[in-house]
């Protein structure tokens, strides 16, 4: 019997050398090298391991799971192993992630996805699909596990049908670009069924998620570097909802922000990366999402060692416009942040969302009404600055003074408006100056209303009648939001009586 064991241990702690090529052929580390990259030494437990242990080749059922501590923190790992089967799911397979995430659920630990499978093994099907502990008790069980304790996902290879959904629950995903591949069905299904060619790459992979779909957050380029991104993104947040996020020792930014680095041209684009990197503490912001929707840039950042999120529109991309994947991407990262109580920064130079048939057609309203919602519901502490402009709904979607921030501070460069002065204008005096003949006259009357327009909306104005909480210098504004923020950090945090909302998704 006790060699019995030894065979069954070491076979599922083993690499047979056919294993082992194909994964150094694949750029690919082996499971547990991936799981030691992620744990302190010496501190990870397994459950599991003998798993269909008297079947042979099945090493752990195909999946390694457990517990251990990341950085002096407790989290579970659910880690596939592509050399056992390709990953796929056996009954005993799904048993263990469910187990796992049992485990998560009743001590609110984050987990950690490791994802590199094939999906269910169809010879299992009845087993390991349909029952009350089948693969849908996984997803059930994530749903009840978000917004309680992270989930974080390292993509390292394929991530096929049902098993796609997994990634999707998480708080993040980071893919392995020319590995990474996320599908519902796969190249040779779509040609089976509706008659499609279509490649693997084109189908699901790492930078189309990152770049199309957005269901992927950001690309690594290999194993190490996704755990490592991962263990990064990690230390943003809490270990659980009912904790805050870890502070850390911080130094200034070394460029801090300055007048001059906005235009004053409204119209001229800037790199919103520049503020950024300008406000939150040197080295300390990761951006989530950077290829997907770049006119708007969210991320977390430390302000005096101190998480906080950032939404930034970026004017240097369609002038810092919304679009529907721009709202979407802001809704998610700002119920995140409202969950795991990352306070939130709004920095607003935005002319609006985007207008016009198209964007009408993808529900623009809807998607907009999204990230207003997001926006809406969120109890962390936040302030909201108006660096340039803001204009219609813009000002709603980032978080103006009607959505209760805890200030609503603004540049001297800040405007608030319906909408900028020459549309404006053109838009409520267009008979008027189609009647003017001469062209002398037009250009003056045009330029008159323009500027009855912008003394109505001008900034002192706005201050007076307390629109906006205090104009802050750019030099001023870091210090101001660090002092805003820790004064906020025990506010009330109730919203609403209700049971939860009916976003608009």
């Amino acid at each position: 019997m006790a060699d019995n064991l030894d065979d069954a241990r070491d076979a599922a702690l083993g690499l047979t050398e056919k294993a082992a090529a194909r994964l150094s052929r694949d750029s690919k580390l082996h499971v547990r090298a991936r799981i030691n990259l992620l744990f302190d030494p010496g501190t990870f437990v397994e459950d599991g391991q003998l798993a269909h242990a008297n079947a042979e080749g099945y090493p752990a059922d195909g999946v390694v799971t457990g517990v251990g501590m990341v950085e002096g923190r407790p989290a579970v790992v659910v880690a596939n192993d592509p050399t056992v089967k390709a990953g796929s799911w056996g009954a005993r397979t799904v048993e263990k992630i469910v187990r796992a995430t049992e485990k998560a659920l009743d001590s609110d630990l984050p987990i950690f996805w490791f994802v590199d499978s094939a999906g269910a093994r169809i010879t299992d099907q009845v087993q390991l699909f349909p029952g009350r502990r089948g693969a849908g008790r996984i997803f059930h069980n994530q749903v009840q596990l978000s917004g309680r304790a992270p989930q974080i996902c390292c993509l390292f290879g394929p991530s096929a049908a049902g098993g796609a959904y997994i990634p999707s629950f998480c708080d993040a995903v980071f893919m392995v670009e020319g590995n990474a591949s996320m599908y519902l069905g796969s190249p040779r299904m779509a040609e089976e069924v509706i008659n499609e060619h279509v490649t693997l790459e084109e189908m699901g992979g790492a930078r189309m998620h990152a770049t199309v779909s957005g269901c992927g957050d950001n690309l690594v380029a290999d194993d190490a570097e996704a755990i490592e991104t991962a263990k990064t993104f990690f230390s943003y947040l809490p270990t659980s909802w009912e904790e805050s996020p870890p502070s850390f020792s911080f130094e200034e930014p070394p460029s801090p922000l300055i007048s001059g680095v906005i235009p004053d041209d409204e119209k001229i684009g800037y790199d919103i990366h520049r503020v950024i990197s300008g406000l939150v503490d040197d080295d300390s912001f990761f951006e989530i999402k950077p290829l997907f929707a770049p006119e708007l840039v969210v991320g977390m950042g430390r302000l005096a060692g101190n998480s906080v999120g950032v939404v930034a529109n970026n004017p240097a991309v369609n002038g810092g416009v919304l679009f529907v994947d721009s709202a979407d991407k802001a809704a998610r990262f700002i119920w995140m942040c409202d969950a795991y109580n990352i306070p939130l920064v709004y920095l607003a130079d935005v002319p609006g969302f985007m207008i016009g048939t198209e964007v009408e057609r993808q529900g623009i309203i809807r998607h907009g009404a999204k990230m207003v919602t997001a926006v809406s519901e969120a109890t962390v502490p936040t302030v909201s600055v108006i660096l340039r402009k803001a204009y219609g709904a813009g000002l709603y979607a980032m978080c103006g003074p009607a959505f209760d921030p805890d200030a609503c501070l603004a540049l001297p460069s800040a405007k608030i408006a319906v909408m900028g002065a020459e549309p404006a204008v053109n838009a409520v005096f267009a008979n008027q100056i189609a009647a003017i003949e001469n062209p002398d006259e037009r250009q003056q009357f045009v330029e008159d209303r323009r500027r009855e327009f912008d003394e109505d909306v001008d900034l002192l104005r706005l201050a007076s009648d307390l629109v906006i909480d205090a104009v802050v210098q750019p030099e001023e504004l870091r210090r101001e939001l660090i002092i805003r923020l820790a004064l906020a950090a025990s506010k009330d945090r109730s919203f609403s009586r209700r049971r939860h909302g009916v976003p608009p998704v």
